[in-house]
């Protein structure tokens, strides 16, 4: 496996691997809470794009295709085990674009705090100042990074690369994913509702299940028990049989 998308050493006892890609401007930091929180059988494997974290001097990417096109070779060598994808608001939609493409399909996707592919929008277009607004009504950037001019500077490309990427991504048009999905989100989210979320529903030919937490588009910062319990039981198939070897 190639380090630089990697985050720790994977978990020996796993039955089951967990891929999770974060929010816009975000990397490993959302999920390393929860190797501790969700091992020993379940090895979360979180995944760091460039532009961000230890690959902050890599520029980001600002198509979803070239970023899946790097992306999915990538991920075959942690196709050992079954597993699942996770993504959360950006990493939501890359979750989805990889599982339509890696071989073997994942187990299981989980979407979380945001609205199907498709939606565009223009934020990534706005000045400065005002994308700072933006970023600092959905709580998940720290203050002391959005307040400081230097500190901004710094991570500003990143994140507007990111949000160019999600709010250009336009999906080709093929049939629905064949894996159960899993949709997530948080009761006052200002980015989606839950009717949104349920939307996902349409995009699978498999199980479908939505599940909605209290909190706002970051209810899910380090795993709250009620979420922590929703992903044990959504994967008990697999948590609650002794660790399996080799591709499924």
């Amino acid at each position: 496996m190639n380090t630089r998308w990697t985050v720790g050493t994977r978990e020996p006892n796993a039955s089951v691997r967990m891929i999770c890609f974060a929010h816009a401007g975000g990397g490993s930091a959302l999920f390393l809470p929860w190797r501790r929180m969700l091992a020993p059988h379940i090895d979360v494997c979180p995944i760091v794009l460039p532009g961000r974290e230890r690959r902050i001097h890599e520029p980001p990417h600002t198509r979803m295709d070239d970023l899946v096109e790097e992306l999915v070779p990538a991920l075959e060598p942690l196709l050992d085990l079954p597993y699942v994808l996770f993504g959360h608001s950006m990493g939501a939609m890359v979750a989805y674009e990889v599982a339509r493409r890696l071989r073997p399909a994942p187990a299981m996707v989980y979407v979380s705090g945001r609205r199907i592919p498709g939606v565009t929008g223009v934020r990534h277009l706005l000045d400065d100042e005002e994308f700072l607004e933006v970023l600092k009504g959905l709580g998940g950037t720290p203050s002391t990074v959005l307040d400081s001019q230097d500190l901004a500077r710094l991570f500003l490309p990143c994140l507007r690369a990111d949000y160019r990427l999600v709010e250009t991504y336009r999906p080709a048009v093929t049939p629905p994913l064949s894996c159960p999905l899993v949709a997530l989100t948080g009761d006052a989210d200002p980015e989606v509702t839950p009717a949104q979320m349920a939307r996902w529903g349409d995009l699978t030919t498999d199980g479908f299940g939505l599940h909605v937490f209290p909190g706002d588009h970051f209810y899910l910062k380090g795993l709250p028990e009620v979420l922590r319990r929703t992903l044990l039981d959504t994967l008990g198939s697999f948590t609650s049989r002794p660790a399996i070897r080799g591709r499924s």
